[in-house]
């Protein structure tokens, strides 16, 4: 049998976990490079997911807690759309994907890890980056470090500016 070592999740598996919800919590600390918080606005902000689906995975969420899109004010839907712009514009500068994922998972039943505050998915996606790993072992590979994966997008980020 082969092994698949990840020593990295190990920490997240151990670790204890501040109370409250970690979007809030990123969302308020000023501590962006710790929370891999990429961009802020002034509704919403922009994080790299720190257990992607893929390598540069981003989240828009906005500051306000609420569980659903029909919560939020229109200002706040128009800048979460607007960050998903910018998203896609940062990750086709610094990774150059082939397509993209966006949407939200709206409740558990839908897939929503964190189902109490809404938020956006921006997930890049290439040509072949599916295959057998997921389905038959259960387990996702990930090729590119988080730390590096936030210097090139927070990069990309800056060069919209």
């Amino acid at each position: 049998m082969r092994r698949l070592w990840s020593p990295w999740r190990m920490q997240y598996l151990t670790e204890e976990r501040p109370p409250g919800c970690i979007f809030c919590l990123a969302g308020g600390q000023e501590a962006d490079v710790e929370n891999l918080v990429l961009l802020r606005g002034e509704r919403a902000f922009v994080m790299l997911n720190r257990y992607p689906y893929n390598a540069g995975h981003l989240m828009v969420i906005p500051y306000e807690h609420v569980p659903s899109l029909e919560d939020l004010p229109p200002e706040t839907l128009t800048e979460m759309m607007l960050l998903v712009n910018r998203c896609l514009a940062a990750l086709r500068r610094a990774m150059s994907p082939d397509a993209f994922n966006v949407g939200a998972n709206l409740g558990r039943a839908a897939g929503a890890g964190i189902a109490e505050h809404v938020h956006l998915h921006v997930v890049p996606r290439w040509e072949g980056d599916t295959n057998f790993m997921p389905v038959l072992g259960d387990v996702r590979v990930v090729p590119a470090l988080l730390e590096e994966t936030y210097r090139q997008l927070r990069a990309a980020f800056e060069e919209q500016a």
